[in-house]
């Protein structure tokens, strides 16, 4: 199996949420089922039902979880250095409207755009890769060609 690249935020967070899943939610929802079974008939018992529809998707989230750490290779960014790889901070300029973008580049289960956290795998964290400051970048992306110029890179 191919490796994950995570950093070591992207790792505790996930470690943190099969924790929570395990120790808080699991429980949870086995009381309620078993709260649910009381009440009688269960083939019209729409709490139990609900009950173990949530279940199953803790279950598989545990499972889904599991994997992805099992998988995982954590890279610290703070010892990189160098031209844009996994774990930058890049500053960014668009060359047709100057608007300025940091994102920071980290594995898929950890990317949140909105947060700045660009999958790796995304076009515009594919066209970065290997570029240094003062590079220009061409990125095609579902909107369209885009032209970026490599303000800053950081690695923190």
């Amino acid at each position: 199996m191919e490796k994950i690249p995570m950093t070591p935020t992207g790792h505790a967070a996930l470690e943190a949420e099969l924790k929570n899943l395990k120790s808080v939610e699991r429980p949870a929802i086995i009381k309620a089922i078993a709260e649910a079974r009381e009440h009688g008939d269960l083939s019209e018992n729409a709490e139990y039902h609900s009950a173990r529809e949530k279940q199953s998707f803790i279950e598989g989230r545990i499972k889904e979880i599991e994997g992805i750490l099992s998988l995982a290779e954590v890279i610290d960014p703070a010892r990189l250095s160098g031209p844009i790889k996994f774990g930058a901070t890049v500053t960014l300029v668009d060359e047709d409207t100057d608007a300025e973008k940091t994102w920071k580049i980290v594995g898929e289960h950890e990317a949140d755009i909105e947060s700045g956290l660009l999958n790796i795998k995304s076009p515009i964290a594919r066209a970065l890769i290997g570029k240094e400051e003062g590079d220009s970048v061409e990125v095609r992306t579902p909107g369209g060609e885009r032209s970026y110029e490599v303000l800053k890179i950081v690695y923190a």
